[in-house]
């Protein structure tokens, strides 16, 4: 069995290569982010989801500096290896690429997906790549989000 993390983990100048390839097999390309310290069951709701709005589904992981800069100095409790191997071997998830910027604005202009998917808790025109997105002919997609699960009740949870 191939290592899932040398299948999936691509750099941005790799991902672009793939992506027009999928293209050119007319694949729609959805793209989402996040850090998903903990992997949890309202994580893997929301991948699969994101996967049925396409093709192809391409995660975007904050790195460990940038998810110290968004949610503090204790996070993340996973690091970015262990959260991209966990990511990796999810069959629904296609492609993991790692991005240090505090949102993904560049790896959206760089991609241009054809749909972006953020969790509900999101209005679509507050979403990072909103209009990027609307001028390529892009679509912009809410998902609902499992109630109950989010990384920092399981970490307030634990340390209850």
């Amino acid at each position: 069995m191939k290592n899932p993390l040398e299948q999936k983990l691509f750099s941005l100048d790799k991902l672009k290569q793939i992506r027009n390839t999928w293209s050119l097999t007319n694949q729609q390309v959805v793209f989402t982010n996040g850090c998903f310290d903990i992997l949890h069951l309202g994580h893997v709701q929301y991948l699969f989801a994101a996967k049925q709005a396409g093709h192809k589904l391409i995660v975007a992981l904050n790195t460990d500096a940038s998810v110290k800069r968004l949610k503090g100095p204790e996070r993340p409790i996973n690091d970015e290896h262990s959260r991209a191997w966990i990511m990796a071997c999810l069959g629904f998830v296609d492609a993991i690429t790692l991005f240090e910027e505090d949102t993904p604005l560049e790896l959206i202009k760089a991609l241009k997906p054809d749909v972006l998917v953020k969790g509900a808790d999101y209005k679509p025109e507050e979403i990072v790549g909103y209009d990027e997105m609307l001028s390529w002919g892009g679509q912009v997609k809410t998902i609902d989000l499992t109630e109950g699960f989010s990384t920092t009740s399981l970490i307030e949870k634990m340390k209850a």
